[in-house]
């Protein structure tokens, strides 16, 4: 399980204000992509869309689509082709990896959100910089890493916040004073043969589940083994055998029963709708007592034994439906074949094989401006939803997948 959660008391990362850093980055930025992601070649369109906006004196927020982990490395694009300098939210986690790390995302103008508990620095932080427009700065509106280019998670309320508080400050000092939205997306592209390229990966995958290699059948034909397997062990570990039928629907079943055992305990209900958003609030509920001190050892382990059960629950609801549907996916198909692959050996590794063939698109998309005296709506969010129709026109992919699998109402 990779090192996103943390039982130790937060602490607010702030940014480093200054500019050489941003820049000197932005010359190894090509290197960086290279060899640590395998980023080989982009191409940016719509940067006259932000460059007008900082010409004109709009606060800017900056709204990216995050399928990678490579996203926030890739936002160098925008900001050093603009050129511009930017702030960004970035989690928590991402500071406690490494010194190298923390020192280098603080110094091209990263700071901490506390995605498991109250923020308010962070979110004070955030409508100070889009207030003074001192910078664009830089939100990540699913929240979480997709896992999957072609599909846009639902996006998290925090936009809309810090978007209205500053134009409702900026509107006092200067009616005409704007706040803009742009959303931007990243379009990934393996340029490689998925039957060559992922054949070594797969290889390794199939021996790690204690399999001889099955070089003789097609990549589709081993992701689809691979997958059952993974499954079955899964319902084994939870449920005490290995069930039959339809694989998403089984995917899904587990993720409700996983779910839904846990909401009972610590939250007090059983809850429906987006996973992510379930994991969220049952991560602040076992993690608070955590960080405060309040739990023994005995109670730490089984609490990280929950945590460990929901992460994997969210993982597998990062397995999109029909994602590998060759009629639907068209000349997308061999990018969301390395994709799903890419997936399963994170999920059973922690690590992803680099192969040095991605092609990006980087896409800035118009200015979409934000109502000062709007009030904050119930419901749904006039401002979110032109920023999702935004996000995905420049993804170029619909809003919904075929219908979900239904899932046993109480696993």
């Amino acid at each position: 399980m990779q090192n996103v959660v943390s039982d130790e008391p937060y602490e607010f990362v702030p940014p480093y204000r200054g500019t050489f850093w941003s820049w000197a980055v932005g010359k190894f930025l090509p290197r960086l992509l290279r060899r640590r992601y395998g980023i080989v070649s982009w191409k940016s369109h719509g940067l006259d869309h932000l460059r007008a906006s900082l010409k004109a004196g709009h606060a800017v927020i900056l709204c990216p689509n995050h399928c990678r982990a490579s996203d926030p490395v890739l936002n160098g694009v925008i900001v050093t082709e603009t050129p511009a300098h930017a702030y960004a939210m970035a989690s928590w986690h991402v500071f406690r990896q490494s010194w190298l790390e923390t020192f280098v995302s603080r110094r091209i103008g990263a700071f901490s959100v506390y995605r498991e508990g109250r923020d308010r620095k962070s979110l004070d932080l955030a409508v100070d910089i889009v207030t003074s427009a001192e910078r664009p700065l830089i939100i990540f509106p699913e929240g979480v890493i997709s896992s999957a280019n072609d599909r846009l998670m639902p996006l998290m309320e925090g936009v809309s916040f810090v978007a209205r508080m500053a134009a409702k400050r900026r509107s006092k000092t200067d009616p005409s004073a704007k706040v803009v939205v742009h959303p931007v997306a990243f379009q990934y592209e393996h340029r490689s043969d998925p039957e060559i390229s992922l054949s070594p990966t797969l290889a390794r995958l199939e021996q790690r589940v204690f399999w001889q290699t099955s070089e003789h059948l097609s990549v589709r034909e081993r992701i689809d083994r691979l997958r059952e397997a993974i499954q079955c062990a899964r319902e084994v570990q939870i449920l005490g055998f290995a069930k039959s039928g339809d694989l998403e629907v089984r995917i899904a079943d587990l993720v409700n029963h996983i779910l839904q055992q846990h909401e009972r305990q610590w939250l007090g209900r059983i809850r429906t709708g987006d996973v992510i958003a379930r994991v969220k609030d049952l991560r602040i509920s076992l993690i608070e007592d955590m960080a405060a001190g309040k739990v023994d050892d005995a109670e730490r382990k089984r609490r990280w034994r929950v945590l460990t059960d929901i992460y994997y629950a969210q993982c597998m609801s990062l397995h999109v439906p029909g994602y590998l549907d060759k009629v639907s996916a068209g000349a997308r198909y061999n990018h969301r074949l390395f994709e799903t692959v890419e997936r399963i050996e994170e999920e059973l590794t922690d690590v992803m094989t680099v192969y040095n063939d991605l092609h990006v698109d980087v896409r800035v998309g118009p200015a979409i401006e934000v109502d000062a005296n709007a009030r904050n709506p119930r419901g749904v969010d006039p401002l979110m939803v032109t920023l999702r129709e935004g996000m995905l026109d420049l993804l170029g992919v619909p809003d919904q997948w075929p219908p979900q699998p239904v899932v046993d109402g109480d696993c």
